[in-house]
């Protein structure tokens, strides 16, 4: 630790505040910042990079194109500079694959390197007041000791969701989907054979597939609420969900109306996947009734009563709900596809990222959960909204919209709003010339 006092700590380095870098650098390259990642690099899904999956999303909806074309950290001129531009333009996909993806977000992690410290985890965020209660500026707890900053941006990801019964269950043969691939080589390294996915989402239907493609499975079962496997919704009409005039509209529509929307548009993101993985999802079904091989099993209309840990494997209790008959199926590996959760208060939601518990008492009285404003600052009670300024990179989905559901559609011009926020609460102006 030293006594230097940032303008900027960005806690989290993945796709959003990669984006928030870049903005600063294109924005306001006058502004000190500091980013702290607790993993060893900048990586993208690490997990979930299957081959052959997709991003399900528009390779110019990058960490900058939409707010700034002519930038060096587009998608495009990662190709360009790669030499894969006319190789990747000549691919016949709708959608880039994963793993390039992946590629062009360490490729624009790395150009940051000397403003990352990696490694080093964010435990505490504590406010440093005056007198008066105003917030002079946050002071920033990590293992190896504390950091202050005038501004804090937060980008921790969204936090995994882990439903009844499974919640109840300490098991390492348990895990969300953030975690497949590992999961799947430890479970074979232990000799296992039997996967569960729990879940009827895009993930769950991309690992299924997947764990088909493993010769040595001998049984892939998937288990889902849903009569069967649904569909996205992915009309052009819908997708303006991602548009960046839907933001101010669903932010200042009344609770109910936002309830409403989001019940409405819940399958453009959830609970749904893409006709094309539907599609071999049930070729490779049909495909196996004619082989006579019982290798992958769908189980619809199943809620899950219980799971049990032994040393055969873990047991699922399945009921089905139209039926009323109760099964088991033991497996050496469960894995959750079962989203992640938003803020907010009820089910499947938590009231603010857990690094905010000590900023807790400043957060959220009247609805019980973090408050945000349309430039992403976090509203702070009394005289400590006057102050230093808190921000949050992404998790806004309950008060900005379906774009801010982990997906990149957004992250360009959100970072541009948080920017220019800072400059404006920092008293710095903003000199770089934004597109948009």
């Amino acid at each position: 630790m030293t006594n230097t006092i940032y303008d900027i700590i960005g806690i989290g380095f993945g796709p959003a505040n990669i984006a928030l870098a870049i903005a600063l650098e294109e924005l306001a390259p006058q502004l000190s910042v500091r980013f702290f990642e607790r993993r060893a690099r900048s990586v993208w899904q690490p997990g979930m990079l299957l081959d052959g999956s997709d991003i399900q999303n528009h390779p110019l909806r990058d960490l900058v194109t939409p707010r700034n074309p002519r930038s060096r950290y587009t998608f495009t001129n990662f190709l360009h500079e790669h030499n894969r531009l006319y190789e990747h333009l000549n691919l016949p996909l709708h959608y880039p694959l994963r793993l390039e993806y992946a590629q062009y977000v360490s490729w624009a992690a790395n150009c940051f390197q000397r403003q990352v410290d990696y490694l080093r985890e964010v435990i505490d965020i504590s406010p440093v007041a005056a007198a008066d209660g105003t917030l002079i500026h946050f002071r920033v707890s990590c293992s190896d000791g504390e950091y202050d900053a005038r501004s804090v941006v937060l980008a921790p990801g969204r936090t995994p969701n882990i439903p009844e019964p499974f919640n109840r269950t300490v098991d390492t043969r348990v895990v969300h989907l953030d975690n497949y691939l590992p999961a799947l080589q430890q479970m074979k390294a232990r000799g296992g054979d039997r996967v569960a996915v729990v879940g009827g989402s895009q993930s769950a239907v991309e690992i299924l597939l997947h764990a088909c493609g493993e010769s040595s499975l001998k049984r892939v079962v998937g288990i889902t609420r849903n009569f069967g496997y649904r569909q996205k919704d992915t009309s052009p009409f819908s997708d303006e969900v991602y548009f960046p005039s839907f933001v101010d509209t669903f932010y200042s529509a009344s609770p109910e109306h936002k309830e409403r929307l989001r019940q409405e548009l819940v399958h453009t993101n959830y609970s749904a996947a893409d006709i094309d993985v539907l599609n071999q999802l049930y070729v490779r079904q049909y495909n196996n009734r004619l082989l006579g091989k019982d290798q992958l099993m769908l189980l619809t209309c199943m809620e899950t009563e219980d799971c049990e840990s032994s040393i055969d494997g873990v047991t699922l209790r399945l009921h089905h709900f139209l039926s009323g008959k109760t099964v088991d199926e033991t497996v050496d590996l469960v894995i959750l596809a079962t989203g992640f959760l938003d803020l907010g208060v009820g089910p499947k939601r938590e009231p603010w990222p857990h690094v905010l518990k000590t900023l807790s008492p400043l957060l959220g009285a009247e609805h019980r959960t973090i408050e945000i404003g349309l430039d992403y600052r976090i509203r702070l009670r009394g005289a400590a909204n006057r102050g230093a300024s808190l921000f949050l990179n992404g998790l806004c989905e309950s008060s900005h919209g379906m774009g801010d559901a982990g997906s990149f559609s957004l992250l360009a011009l959100r970072s541009q709003s948080i920017v220019r926020s800072l400059c404006q609460h920092l008293q710095e102006p903003v000199v770089g010339t934004a597109c948009s």
